[in-house]
């Protein structure tokens, strides 16, 4: 039982320290700086707000449409009702 919880430290251990020692390589070799990585995200996240408002808007005009449509043909629908029961 003693073994097993040893092993169990050591593995833990070499885990840990690979994931250190990979987060390090990653900074070492990264291609851009912390401030121009946020950059990037903070620019990407605009472009991303913006293509989401004219999708909104897009799909808002189309509802509208469709809904405006349906308006008219219950209307004739309605009308179709009233003169036949006349």
């Amino acid at each position: 039982m003693v073994d097993q919880g040893r092993q169990a430290a050591k593995v833990a251990a070499l885990v840990a320290g690979g994931a250190v020692i990979g987060a390090g390589i990653g900074l070492l070799f990264a291609p851009q700086t912390g401030t121009e990585a946020r950059r990037e995200v903070r620019r990407y996240a605009k472009k991303a707000q913006l293509q989401a408002t004219r999708w909104n808007r897009t799909v808002q005009s189309g509802v509208k449409e469709v809904m405006d449509r349906s308006k008219s043909l219950i209307r004739k629908d309605d009308e179709t009702v009233q003169i036949e029961a006349a």
